[in-house]
């Protein structure tokens, strides 16, 4: 029988995202699992997972904003730009006036260099890979969007701030610039994410849980909290074919999309069969359950 949803995890500090998933997988019995925004390993917070079939709606959720909540370390720099790495730099403690500043230049739209010791691919390799190799791997600055960046308290040499962020936004390279711009330097001490789009770590269940096949009950309510995810109800008399991947047709709904988009089809009690695309009138499966 096939394990299909979207449940939401709060993936505890020092182990990977990958393995976050381990118990999942053993509890639901399936491999086909996956999660939508890698966490460095020392970070906490919000991992939202596709099992079963919707893994094939991964991309709905590669462009959503998130939310953080970080402790930056003033004077003094790693590495990889995080508590596991090794001290490389270091430099006087900015007064307040400085890192307010600095944060007022990191708001909005910037181009971002994303750490040396990141997963992006430079002439087809990994960068992290070419600095472990001894390399320096040559990094392109990246368009992100910097909504919100706010102190909240600063304890030299710690520094506490919320972060929201466009998607591809490195939070470990806004503590860098962070210290830079303030006449210092800096690393991530502490990372946690705390929402990603529509949902909320306060949502999730810990990774460790043994209980997960229940949690995937509410996968289509989560779903549907997508911005740009409509609703349609299928006729009784439709499921079967819409199940078996049938043609769809105006006339398999009780009340046939009248606009084009993105639609979750339901059973009659709301159980999801599948989604669908409707362009300009035709309808292509993006996902059968």
């Amino acid at each position: 029988m096939s394990v299909d949803g979207l449940l939401l995890l709060d993936k505890p500090a020092g182990i990977t995202s990958f393995s976050a998933l381990k118990d999942l997988k053993r509890s639901l019995e399936t491999g086909r699992i996956g999660h939508t925004g890698t966490l460095d390993k020392f970070a906490t917070g919000l991992l939202i997972v596709l099992v079963g079939k919707y893994t094939k709606l991964a991309d709905l959720f590669s462009g959503l904003d998130k939310c953080y909540r970080a402790t930056v370390v003033l004077g003094r720099s790693t590495d990889t730009l995080d508590p596991e790495g090794q001290v490389v730099e270091e430099g006087p403690l900015p007064d307040l006036r400085c890192l307010e500043e600095a944060s007022d230049r990191l708001r909005g739209a910037i181009e971002q260099i994303p750490p040396v010791y990141s997963a992006v691919h430079v002439a087809g390799r990994r960068a992290y890979r070419i600095a472990r190799s001894g390399g320096e791997p040559k990094l392109e600055p990246r368009r992100v969007t910097i909504y919100r960046l706010e102190i909240v308290d600063y304890r030299p040499p710690e520094l506490d701030i919320w972060v929201e962020c466009s998607k591809g936004t490195y939070v470990r390279a806004l503590a860098r610039d962070l210290g830079t711009l303030s006449g210092s330097c800096a690393y991530l001490t502490s990372l946690r994410r705390t929402r990603v789009g529509p949902y909320d770590v306060s949502e999730a269940t810990p990774a460790d849980t043994p209980a997960a096949a229940r949690l995937l009950g509410g996968s289509v309510e989560r779903l549907l909290r997508l911005s740009g995810v409509n609703a349609v109800t299928v006729k009784d008399e439709s499921a079967t074919g819409v199940r078996n991947g049938q043609k769809l047709k105006g006339n398999f709904f009780t009340d046939e999309p009248k606009t084009d988009g993105l639609y979750s089809l339901l059973d009659s009690g709301g159980s999801l069969l599948a989604m669908a695309v409707r362009d300009r009138g035709e309808y292509r499966y993006k996902m059968v359950v």
